[in-house]
């Protein structure tokens, strides 16, 4: 099921890259309203990294940092959700989606099912320990492992797909 495509490494200095950016904020800020009309649909679907695996993937690291980091911060101020005290842990876990997300691109120059999910759990299984430090609490850091697996599995394949079929070039 690999796929090769063409993928970016855009850099800072580029315009594209804050445009890319925006387009995924946005994108971040829609998709979590649309899954908080669905009682713990933010904990069961992860909605805040979708578009932040999406746009690290196919655009690189940089425009996936920018995506991780303003995506909550806008959704906070905006929605109050995530809630001031969640936001070091989303931040964390994004963080790390975008390094996870533009490394595993740049490394290996295609879109696989598994890349995906190695890029789903690193970033999961890194961040839940640093929430885990964050929160002082063992259950708070595995709450998506404990609620959150369908997000997860909506990140791989959702995401195999809309790089797969809608960022072809």
């Amino acid at each position: 099921m690999d796929q090769t495509l063409k993928l970016y490494t855009l850099e800072f200095r580029e315009t594209r890259t804050y445009l890319f950016a925006l387009l995924f904020i946005v994108g971040n800020i829609v998709l979590p309203q649309l899954c908080h009309l669905i009682p713990n649909g933010g904990h069961t679907w992860l909605p805040i990294y979708f578009f932040t695996l999406i746009g690290a993937y196919k655009y690189g690291m940089k425009v996936g940092l920018l995506t991780a980091i303003f995506s909550p911060l806008v959704n906070a101020t905006l929605f109050h959700m995530p809630g001031a005290a969640a936001l070091p842990a989303i931040l964390l876990k994004g963080t790390l989606l975008a390094l996870a997300a533009g490394w595993c691109a740049q490394r290996f120059q295609k879109v696989s099912l598994g890349t995906l999910l190695l890029v789903v759990l690193s970033y999961q299984i890194i961040g839940s320990l640093g929430e885990c430090l964050i929160e002082g609490s063992w259950l708070a850091g595995l709450t998506d492992f404990k609620m959150g697996l369908p997000g997860m599995a909506l990140q791989v394949v959702g995401g195999y797909l809309v790089i797969k079929y809608l960022f072809k070039n």
